[in-house]
């Protein structure tokens, strides 16, 4: 079986670059949605407290807990998509894991009790961790040469962009419609994203590839324009025939999936602690309910911007080493934060904060999508996803102890700097990836692949 390659019409690629934008769109939506339930918890984690008639007393103790209940799905749910990504693909998981966090997170606006509350934040979890650990493998596997840090940056940075509608939309309707009303808005994805996705999102060719399924990439390839890589640079990197979570367990792969494991879990560590309990810490400082909230929003926006300029640079020098300046400029944010400065300081000290903790996620993200071969690529991001997400169930527990205990804030950002030290350590320990992968050549745009019968 030869292969030939032909250049693409300007039909062609046009067409190709509507369907990587298609996904690449889609994506970031469905992670805005995920970043929204994470910071939504935080803007009414006060509410919760201060006022039992909505779920009973709540402790802050109890608040940190709750938070950490949607994580442990999260968990759940990214490691039940490594599982299965690997084998039924990408678009499947996608389409299931929407609607379900959509139901998770209505069905969450009607509870009456802080059990039932926490039962469906776990539900709604599952449906997030899913998405997270999923969108990677694919935008990894469509998005053109030498962009995919960028392509996930972007995709990425829907977590923090859903931080930013929280916090805007806490600020703006929290008093009018409510803590139920603000997780009301939490289940739009089953209906605007679903029906999009369903008609505009591609499965991944290069997974076809990897599986087997050579006539139904080529199909997938005609009709969105997406190339179709030669069989041999997906197949050569088959790891024993080994699939998804077995793949990561081998000799070659299993002493950086530790590692990109532990850095995963110092980035949502930070991400979630902050995101949790920066209302309220800074609320105990002085500062007023909506100058609180603001602080959310300079974070997540920070994030944004920072990030995505840091993906760029990672896709010329290297994503790792980009992770450890990150995560050393968060330390030192961190550290500073406690320390009585004017407001305009203060705010950049959060931006600069924003850009090291959330900002530094999406960048881990984009190093562990392009990490992996495809046939272990949606496992190795299920593992960051899921393994990170113990530190994202820890940061708030942590949050909540020391604000119960009365330490104030200034022991936490101390201790979330230490953490960023350690995360920067930790990257600078994870090696080169070493699959064909990663060391071929790329189709350009323009060029599809296509295999004939002699």
């Amino acid at each position: 079986m030869p292969e030939t390659s032909t250049v693409a019409t300007p039909e062609q690629d046009a067409r190709r670059r509507r369907s990587i934008a298609w996904v690449v769109v889609l994506s970031a939506a469905a992670l805005v949605f995920d970043g929204y339930d994470l910071v939504v918890y935080g803007t009414v984690v006060p509410v919760l407290l201060a006022d039992p008639s909505h779920l009973g007393t709540v402790t802050p103790a109890q608040a940190g807990t709750l938070g950490s209940y949607a994580l442990v799905g999260v968990l759940v749910g990214a490691l039940a998509a490594g599982a299965v990504g690997d084998r039924i693909g990408r678009r499947k998981v996608m389409l299931v894991n929407l609607a379900w966090f959509s139901v998770g997170m209505g069905v969450t606006a009607t509870t009456e009790s802080v059990a039932t509350f926490g039962l469906f934040r776990f539900f709604t979890g599952i449906g997030v961790g899913a998405l997270v650990a999923t969108v990677g493998a694919l935008v990894a596997e469509v998005a053109p040469p030498g962009q995919r840090n960028r392509y996930n940056a972007i995709v990425y940075s829907g977590v923090p962009a859903g931080g930013v509608l929280a916090a805007l939309t806490a600020i703006a309707l929290g008093d009018s419609i409510g803590w139920r009303g603000l997780f009301w808005i939490g289940a739009l994805p089953i209906v605007v994203l679903l029906p999009l996705a369903i008609r505009f999102l591609p499965e991944s060719p290069k997974w076809l590839v990897a599986r087997g399924r050579l006539a139904d990439a080529e199909a997938v390839s005609r009709r969105t324009g997406i190339p179709v890589p030669a069989p041999e640079a997906v197949l050569e990197d088959s790891t024993e025939e080994k699939v998804g979570f077995p793949a990561l367990a081998s000799r070659r792969f299993a002493f950086p999936t530790a590692l990109l494991g532990l850095m995963s879990f110092a980035g949502l560590l930070l991400t979630y602690g902050l995101n949790t309990w920066l209302p309220q810490i800074m609320g105990e400082q002085g500062y007023g309910k909506n100058h609180a909230l603001t602080f959310l929003l300079v974070l997540n926006l920070a994030a944004i911007g920072g990030g995505l300029v840091a993906s760029y640079v990672a896709d010329r020098v290297g994503a790792r080493r980009v992770v450890a300046t990150t995560f050393v400029l968060a330390a030192l944010s961190l550290a500073v934060l406690p320390l009585s400065m004017p407001a305009a300081v203060l705010f950049l000290a959060v931006g600069l904060a924003g850009v090291g903790t959330i900002g530094t996620q999406v960048l881990v993200y984009g190093l562990v999508s392009n990490y992996y071969p495809t046939n272990a690529r949606a496992a190795g991001v299920a593992w960051c996803a899921g393994f990170g997400r113990l530190g994202g169930i820890v940061g708030p527990i942590i949050g909540g102890v020391l604000v119960g205990a009365g330490v104030g804030g200034s022991t936490a950002f101390q201790l979330f700097a230490a953490v960023s030290l350690a995360g920067a350590a930790v990257a600078l320990a994870v090696p080169r990836p070493a699959h064909a992968e990663s060391r071929r050549t790329d189709l350009v745009p323009g060029e599809v692949r296509s295999t004939v019968t002699a």
